[in-house]
């Protein structure tokens, strides 16, 4: 019987249930970093509703300036129906909210440059009428 070169502790019973490759045209196997793998995951997870909790803040704003300019609007248009208006206001047209010293408040035809140097009221609003009746608001 021919003795076997290799040291019987050097020889594995069972070869495929070692940790490693037991043959030079094995498949590689290498040990992972449970934590560094984790960790990864954890960063572009991070990373990734980071992303997605940034576009609905800009939704978010978006949202809430629209609402402050239909707020706005309201109130603009509280004010004109409550002003002294002498004339029926068109569809599409431009005009001009105003207080008087009194505190009263009147809409005009007339811009604030129209008045000439000293304009006998102060104004508050360039307004259009639109088609809803509500007053779309050019500059304050």
């Amino acid at each position: 019987m021919k003795k076997n070169p290799i040291d019987k502790d050097k020889i594995a019973e069972t070869p495929s249930l070692l940790p490693y490759a037991h043959t030079l045209g094995s498949a590689i196997i290498k040990p992972y970093d449970e934590g560094k793998i984790k960790g990864l995951a954890l960063k572009s997870m991070y990373k990734q509703t980071d992303n997605q909790l940034g576009q609905i803040k800009e939704q978010v704003d978006l949202l809430v300036k629209q609402a402050q300019k239909i707020h706005d609007r309201i109130a603009i248009s509280e004010a004109i129906y409550q002003s002294e208006c002498r004339f029926k206001p068109l569809i599409g047209h431009i005009y001009h909210l105003y207080e008087k010293s009194d505190s009263k408040k009147i809409l005009s035809m007339v811009g604030p440059s129209e008045w000439g140097a000293n304009p006998p009221y102060q104004h508050i609003a360039e307004v259009e009428l639109l088609a809803d009746h509500t007053w779309d608001i050019i500059s304050q």
